[in-house]
């Protein structure tokens, strides 16, 4: 699926890594917010993110967990429980897709709410094009390409927030990269045809 830089969603329903991934910038948290893009998680990724047992907890982890403690309570993301209906939805979806509540609970949610899905799993993203088209999926890169292509950041602080991506141990450097490229070409093609 080819992402369209130009167009986002404004208001979206998180999945557990696209919250993860969101956070892991601080530049690109704060730009989101500015540009007046709406994160929704269900109460399944919160206790996905904040919860759920495991092992160990790596430094990035408890300091993104820090980071999504801090914008719940300054309503920076809004966390909405799910209604017996909504988990009936999450039943139906988990017989088409071996996901995770918390995709399946976002999934749900979005299709209750007529809102978008923020998921950076492709399998997530598959489903949510074939449950719900419209307004579907979209992803991490695809918020930064958008911010680019609008000037909502600068192009100097690509490389800040691809730092500090990595700096939280989050996959994404590689597609934050090659959708600044594509922000770009975009830009340049929306400028020449307007001259």
């Amino acid at each position: 699926m080819a992402i369209n830089v130009s167009a986002f969603h404004p208001t979206n329903i998180a999945d557990t890594c696209a919250v993860w991934n969101v956070l892991s910038s601080k530049r690109l948290f704060r730009a989101a917010l500015d540009a007046g893009v709406v994160f929704v998680v269900t109460r399944v990724v919160i206790y996905e993110c904040m919860f759920k047992p495991r092992k160990t907890i790596a430094a990035a982890e408890r300091e993104l967990r820090g980071r999504l403690d801090a914008a719940q309570r300054t309503s920076a993301i809004v966390v909405h429980p799910l209604d017996i209906e909504d988990l009936q939805t999450i039943q139906v979806l988990e017989s088409r897709k071996r996901l995770g509540k918390g995709e399946l609970s976002c999934i749900a949610f979005a299709m209750k709410t007529r809102q978008a899905v923020l998921t950076d799993d492709q399998k997530a993203r598959k489903l949510t094009h074939d449950v719900h088209p419209c307004p579907g999926a979209q992803t991490t890169p695809h918020l930064l390409g958008w911010l680019f292509y609008g000037n909502r950041l600068m192009d100097s602080e690509k490389d800040q927030i691809v730092c500090e991506h990595r700096e939280m141990g989050r996959p994404l450097a590689g597609p934050f990269e090659d959708i600044y490229i594509e922000a770009l070409r975009c830009r340049l093609m929306a400028a020449t045809t307007q001259t």
